[in-house]
């Protein structure tokens, strides 16, 4: 059979320039994964964005591409994040020149110092048009101009790209008026604080991408305020990067320090001695038990959150006892944030609760307090079909204290008689973040603790699963005169 060389030396030439293509336009082929996704599309609505990711997952490839889609307007038809229509004005930084170069740079531009690189990043090759280089780092870029594109690809403008670091001090973020700020690395308080004052008057957006190895630093607890209109938080662990095998994610957990293995693989901040719960999750997850087992008892943990405190969300857990192993399980979750100037009702609150049936409710002692039609507020939740316990949580000998209720949980996750189901990933993250500062625990993002907490200290008006005609599926409940629980 005769060969066309030809056809060979077109086809060569075809494939050559499809590689080209691929290789100078790297945007075009940017797919996210489903936590990258779901933090570019907190982007239409929040003003400040936190990607707190473990190490290696595509933090900065996840910043590096939505920068470069701002700058070109080049918008992908699965993106749900903010838009603009016009050409904008970006700063990105990292923490030194040398690591915005090694990083923010490299990812949007390609790597640094060699030329037939410059536009295998983010940035289109044919979009860069001009480079100004920084004189602190060789290769260095200081500001470039990137080319945007209307809605129907035709160039309509010129971007900037601003690239800083944070060791050049506060004064030399205080000109430049932005679109917006991407900080790749946490930055110092204060060079945080300049990048939020440089989009007010443009009504930009800020968003950080880093693994959490400074612990519980001033910029972290401003992402753990979650009850901010403003501040979304995404945590991204290694298990959310889908492109690692299993043995690679062993081969790089064995090679972490200890201390930092959480920050550095789940994107949890490294506490030290503050962090109050030790026990790893590998030893308290188990995979959920469905249908429930109906011997078990069964008690509803409530914080109230938004009726007595406007600012905090409603949480609450379901906790299973096994009796017989004495070991506790967090069966389900519920929490509910109320939008900014709204209050749920215990209405709201008591919808995703009724269906488990007439399960005891053990609420706080601020579940007492009256409200202006002059009911209680758990009298309130009671009028909605909630089997409120009569009084409020306290352990058997009348205490209410926090403290007992995080040993009673400690000790129990220590000797193996505490589970949480792995459908209750909003509790492990309050879990994974709970902690001391000055021996005091610090009360921010602790909802649905709080509600195990009242749901442990009352375990003894636990009750199994009622039957379809609404008695114990394991005895006859007895119920004693004036009493609004049964004696088991």
């Amino acid at each position: 059979m005769a060969v066309d060389r030809a056809k060979l030396v077109q086809l060569e030439a075809d494939l050559a320039e499809l590689d080209k293509r691929r290789r100078y336009n790297q945007l075009k082929l940017y797919k996210p994964y489903p936590k990258q996704e779901e933090f570019h599309a907190l982007g239409a609505g929040k003003s400040e964005r936190l990607l707190r990711a473990a190490n290696q997952v595509g933090k900065t490839y996840c910043g590096s591409n939505e920068v470069a889609m701002h700058l070109t307007g080049l918008y992908p038809i699965w993106w749900k994040g903010r838009r603009w229509n016009r050409p904008t004005v970006w700063i990105v930084a990292s923490k030194t020149g040398l690591l915005t170069r090694r990083g923010v740079q490299k990812y949007m531009f390609g790597e640094p110092g060699v030329a037939e690189m410059k536009g295998t990043g983010s940035i289109p090759k044919n979009a860069i048009l001009d480079v100004s280089l920084s004189k602190g780092v060789p290769d260095l870029f200081d500001t470039v101009q990137v080319q945007h594109y209307d809605k129907n690809g035709i160039p309509d403008g010129i971007s900037i790209c601003i690239l800083k670091s944070y060791d050049q001090g506060r004064e030399k973020w205080q000109a430049d008026t932005v679109d917006g700020v991407w900080f790749d690395e946490e930055p110092p308080e204060d060079i945080y604080g300049e990048g939020t004052t440089r989009v007010a008057a443009t009504g930009g957006i800020v968003f950080l991408t880093f693994t959490p190895l400074k612990g519980m630093s001033n910029v972290v607890k401003r992402y753990m305020d979650t009850y901010s209109p403003d501040r979304e938080t995404v945590i991204m662990t290694l298990d959310d990067a889908t492109h690692m095998t299993a043995e690679l994610k062993a081969a790089m957990l064995a090679k972490m320090l200890p201390h930092e293995r959480e920050a550095r693989s789940m994107g949890i901040p490294i506490q030290g001695e503050g962090r109050i719960f030790l026990c790893p999750e590998s030893v308290i997850l188990v995979d959920p038990i469905y249908p429930m087992i109906r011997h078990w008892k069964y008690i509803w943990g409530f914080d109230f959150g938004g009726v007595s405190d406007k600012a905090h969300p409603f949480a609450a857990v379901l906790l299973g006892w096994d009796v017989d192993a004495d070991c506790v399980y967090v069966c389900h979750e519920v929490r509910m944030k109320p939008d900014f100037g709204q209050v749920f009702r215990p209405l709201d609150h008591a919808q995703p609760i009724l269906p488990f049936g007439r399960i005891p409710v053990a609420w706080p002692q601020d579940g007492t307090a009256h409200e202006t039609s002059g009911e209680t507020i758990a009298s309130q939740y009671a009028k909605h079909g909630l089997y409120m316990l009569p009084e409020h949580a306290t352990f058997p000998d009348g205490g209410l204290s926090t403290e007992a209720a995080i040993m009673d949980m400690d000790e129990r996750m220590m000797q193996g008689r505490f589970r949480v189901f792995r459908t209750c990933p909003m509790w492990l993250n309050e879990y994974r973040n709970y902690h001391r500062e000055d021996g005091k625990i610090i009360k921010l993002d602790d909802d649905l603790l709080s509600a195990t907490q009242k749901g442990i200290m009352m375990l003894r008006k636990a009750r199994p699963l009622p039957d379809r005609q609404g008695q114990s599926a394991a005895r006859k409940v007895i119920m004693a005169s004036n009493v609004d629980f049964p004696l088991v």
